[in-house]
């Protein structure tokens, strides 16, 4: 038996069903390796991260908006808890406050507050109360106690003359009306306290002004002064010699307009 020569026969693939092993050789050697246990290799798929839930956005929406203060990040989560990612959700209100009102960080710190281009609506004017004289605190102590009071008796009552200046002060301002005129001679004007003076001061009625037991206790009445004094309890009943102001121009209206008029 004769060892001749062998033939090798080369049997050939056709190019597409070649390159379809290839691919699939490829695909089944990769490696389904996740990282393991080695943080510093990374992972073959990485699950999205869940946005923060609804109930923690509330919270923290509740929380700035009831702090009388702006609130940190820490703050909040001493709050909502380690498993709240604190800054995903201020991120989620901040997206959510883009109208009236935003949700703004400053100095590390968050709260909500109006958008600058609405500040007009909230703008106020305030007329700064006058600051009464001490003549005019004086002349409406008097009246106050002693009403229906004429401007001799309040004279009398301070010993000193009466400044034009301080009554109408407080006719101005609305603390102090005539009220009616004596049955005396020259029929001289009464004048009482007005509503808006009880309100300012707190007032229910003329009942409710301080006696002399409430005097001495803020301190305002001391020692012989103290006992000598009677505190007088005024009514807004017209007095037996008092006459109501008439409406045909003799009227309160009539007095206001004309305070620039002497009237004794």
């Amino acid at each position: 038996m004769s060892d001749g020569p062998r033939s090798t026969k080369i049997v050939s693939r056709p190019p597409v069903a070649e390159s379809m092993r290839r691919i699939e050789e490829a695909f089944a050697e990769a490696p389904t390796d996740t990282g393991g246990d080695d943080p510093h290799l990374p992972s073959a798929v990485e699950e999205p991260r869940a946005g923060p839930s609804e109930d923690a956005i509330r919270a923290a929406e509740a929380l700035i908006f009831a702090s009388g203060t702006p609130m940190t990040e820490k703050q909040l989560s001493e709050k909502l808890g380690p498993d709240v990612d604190v800054e995903a959700v201020l991120l989620t209100l901040k997206r959510r406050y883009q109208g009236g009102v935003l949700l703004m960080e400053a100095g590390g710190a968050w709260r909500f507050q109006t958008a600058p281009d609405l500040a007009g609506l909230f703008a106020e004017k305030r007329t700064e109360p006058k600051k009464l004289p001490r003549a005019a605190l004086e002349t409406l102590a008097v009246i106050a106690y002693h009403q229906p009071a004429t401007r001799a008796e309040i004279e009398d009552i301070r010993g000193v003359s009466l400044a034009r200046g301080s009554l109408d002060l407080l006719i101005e301002i609305g603390w102090v009306r005539p009220r009616g005129r004596r049955r005396s001679p020259g029929r001289p004007l009464t004048f009482g306290t007005t509503d808006a003076f009880l309100a300012h001061f707190g007032l229910s009625g003329l009942d409710s002004l301080p006696g002399k037991e409430d005097l001495k206790a803020l301190g305002l009445l001391e020692g012989r002064a103290a006992a000598d004094i009677e505190v007088p309890r005024p009514s807004d009943e017209p007095a037996p010699d008092e006459e109501p102001l008439s409406a045909d121009g003799d009227g309160e209206g009539f007095f206001v307009d004309h305070l620039s008029d002497k009237d004794d």
